[in-house]
């Protein structure tokens, strides 16, 4: 069983959080996963990766809007050359990495839960490294 693969996701604008729930699932499969941890990492530090709800697009509309309000794009004190020193900082402040348990070949995912790649400096295409740790 190989325990590792690597995913691209596009995303669509500056700011978006983009579910990513279904490939997860599908890596899951791919990675031959049956009980323990599929953990995810995003090889970037404009973006982040977060679990929120899945059923209401309001919660990702009011993410963002909130993020936006506590991290203003261009805050007189910034001083990274390239501008983009509030997307560094909502990465920050969602994190790179999650680790989802996994049960009987299963994402053990809450409802309302979803997975999302949370885009703070788009669009880009981004790379995860997707590890399965496995108790089999």
């Amino acid at each position: 069983m190989k325990n590792q693969i690597r995913l691209s996701v596009a995303t669509p604008s500056k700011d978006a959080f983009v579910s990513i729930t279904s490939r997860i699932r599908d890596a899951v499969t791919e990675l031959g996963l049956k009980d323990g941890l599929v953990h995810l990492h995003a090889l970037h530090t404009t973006c982040g990766l977060t679990i929120n709800e899945n059923a209401d697009p309001d919660v990702l509309t009011d993410l963002r809007t909130r993020l936006e309000e506590m991290v203003v794009w261009n805050h007189p004190q910034d001083r990274h050359g390239e501008g983009n020193s509030a997307a560094h900082l909502k990465c920050s402040l969602m994190g790179t990495s999650l680790s989802v348990p996994v049960q009987n070949g299963v994402l053990a995912l809450g409802t309302w839960q979803g997975i999302f790649l949370a885009e703070f400096d788009g669009p880009r295409n981004r790379s995860l490294i997707i590890t399965a740790i496995g108790c089999d």
